[in-house]
């Protein structure tokens, strides 16, 4: 059960698709039945009400605390930027409630779980084919944040260093290239005879249902291979287990329970200079977010891409 007076404000991306948005609003029902004594309320970036403002000032009324958790794969501007741009504005509003930002789901073994399970079901469905010609494209919403690509890629890798298939690819279905199509054509292109798509997506929405029409026309295209495509899993054991981790960390003040970019200075300075704001800390001057750890990570402000 969660701490006296806590409010669990869950942060979904939002769709122009209702069907997406419900399928949040359906998990935020699923949870709540998982953790009876816990109060879980929702509210959306953009598309959908409640908005994150509302959301969160809503959250705060008869709270002594809330802990913020996006319900986001990859970190980029909205988890980076404006998700703690609104929870300082909360907290001007809300001075009698803490506000505390917990990470987005991240690039993790549970998320690889998932993954691997979808690739095992693709490949019943194809009949198990030899996997060393089966190639697999892991495709992602695509960023201008090199860091949320970064995270893809490591789990591109992830998967192709714990599974039998010689090419595992990554695409995206915008933002950023490769694209499906071209990623299909090279697997083509060096013998692939099947293909799996897996989506890279928590809940269906106009992305999701373009992807399943794009793998309808490579069929068409390419009537020598087989194809199969996996769908969304945002209701996967693993993502209700992931916040619940989340959960007992920031309650328990677990070191790096919290979301860096939440006061973060650099990320004042990026949105004044209209730029990225990226956490690899690579270059110097140093810039701690956390209380004296061993190496002080540092900030750079990143261009976004012409």
């Amino acid at each position: 059960m969660t701490a006296s007076h806590d409010t669990i404000l869950l942060v979904g991306h939002g769709s122009r698709e209702e069907s997406g948005n419900e399928e949040i609003r359906e998990f935020v029902a699923q949870w709540r039945a998982r953790q009876p004594g816990w109060r879980i309320e929702v509210c959306f970036i953009e598309f959908a009400p409640p908005s994150l403002h509302d959301g969160l000032i809503a959250a705060a009324q008869g709270s002594r605390r809330v802990l913020v958790l996006p319900l986001i794969l990859n970190a980029a501007g909205h988890v980076k930027m404006e998700i703690p741009e609104a929870i300082e504005h909360a907290r001007a509003h809300c001075p009698g409630t803490e506000f505390l930002y917990g990470p987005h789901l991240t690039a993790c073994d549970p998320i690889l779980a998932i993954l691997k399970r979808r690739l095992r079901k693709a490949m019943n469905a194809l009949d198990m084919p030899d996997p060393t010609t089966t190639g697999v494209i892991l495709l992602g919403r695509g960023s201008s944040d090199r860091g949320a690509n970064g995270d893809m890629a490591k789990m591109a890798r992830w998967l192709q260093e714990e599974g039998d298939h010689e090419l595992v690819d990554l695409a995206f279905t915008g933002i950023t290239f490769p694209r499906l199509e071209r990623v299909v054509q090279r697997q083509a292109l060096i013998g692939m005879t099947q293909i799996v798509v897996l989506p890279y997506y928590l809940y269906t929405g106009t992305l999701m249902q373009r992807i399943h029409r794009q793998v309808e026309h490579l069929r068409a295209q390419y009537p020598r291979i087989r194809f199969t495509c996996s769908t969304h899993f945002g209701f996967e054991g693993e993502i209700f287990a992931l916040l619940e981790q989340r959960v007992a960390d920031l309650q328990a003040g677990t070191p790096d329970s919290r979301l860096p970019c939440d006061g973060c200075s650099y990320r004042e300075i990026a949105h004044d200079l209209g730029h990225g704001h990226s956490h690899e800390h690579t270059h110097q001057p140093a810039h701690a977010h956390a209380p004296a750890p061993a190496v002080i990570p540092v900030h750079p402000v990143e261009a976004l891409p012409a």
